[in-house]
């Protein structure tokens, strides 16, 4: 059980909680829009999208690349000069630990802020409920029939189910003012495949969002850094060199629907 930290001598000494993590990034300006935070990378995911930057993270069997130990101590390190606390992936809601941690991040004075795709809808009922998260950046893949196809699952049939509850717990939450911001992501990549997350497919999608009621929308270009060999030959390939072009055209039709809007493309 979590018994909290405690402070001897300006060292901090908090208890483990069981995190499995794949790595941390001390300082960052871009996990958290407006912030100053770290940024902890949970290992695991149960999908397999093929424009995903951290891979190398989705299998939950992997060792753990950081020890949790050393977070802490970091964290206490840095009370003062950090804003908050971002808790990424992989998909951070997977693990159960993430609900001590958080708290734990909370006592000792940071901010808590999440990135999530609502693959664990009950978890991160949880943590808002025990309002633990000051913001949320909700990854939003597709429309929910399109799940499956978009996160590379294709027996994963409740994947989209999940992934819209979560987006209503979220809107809930910051509508009843227990979740001071949130973000809705969404990432468009090259295709035509009417069923992919692609410009051509945008703007259902955003006529979607905007009838559940998000406000606040970020459209992010895909990029091949860091992606799959497969995903960077489609990122290169002959046919899809308009991509960018196309989508920056799709984010000049879709940020009048939203009261906050942001593109970024690539030039990010």
């Amino acid at each position: 059980m979590n018994t909290g930290c405690i402070d001897d001598q300006n060292e901090t000494d908090c208890p483990l909680t069981g995190l499995v993590i794949a790595g941390v990034t001390p300082f960052s300006t871009v996990d958290w829009p407006g912030k100053l935070a770290a940024s902890v990378f949970l290992q695991g995911c149960p999908w397999n999208c093929g424009y995903c930057q951290n891979f190398a993270i989705i299998d939950p069997r992997a060792p753990s690349g950081y020890e949790e130990a050393d977070l802490w101590e970091l964290l206490g390190r840095r009370r003062g000069l950090l804003d908050g606390v971002v808790f990424s992936g992989g998909e951070p809601t997977r693990q159960a630990a993430l609900v001590p941690a958080a708290r734990q991040a909370r006592d000792l004075g940071f901010l808590v802020g999440l990135h999530t795709g609502g693959a664990y809808p009950q978890r991160l009922a949880q943590l808002l409920d025990a309002g633990l998260l000051d913001w949320v950046g909700l990854d939003v893949k597709g429309l929910p029939q399109n799940y499956p196809q978009v996160v590379g699952r294709p027996q994963a049939h409740r994947a989209g189910t999940d992934a819209w509850q979560a987006l209503d717990l979220v809107l809930a939450a910051y509508r009843a003012g227990t979740l001071p911001d949130y973000e809705v992501r969404v990432t468009a990549y090259p295709g035509t495949d009417a069923g992919d997350t692609n410009p051509s497919a945008l703007p259902a999608l955003a006529r979607a969002l905007q009838e559940r009621g998000v406000e606040r929308l970020a459209l992010q270009q895909a990029r091949p850094n860091g992606t799959r060999p497969e995903f960077q030959e489609l990122y290169a390939a002959d046919q899809n060199q308009s991509f960018a072009t196309d989508l920056a055209d799709r984010a000049e039709e879709l940020k009048a629907m939203f009261t906050h809007f942001e593109f970024r493309g690539s030039a990010d």
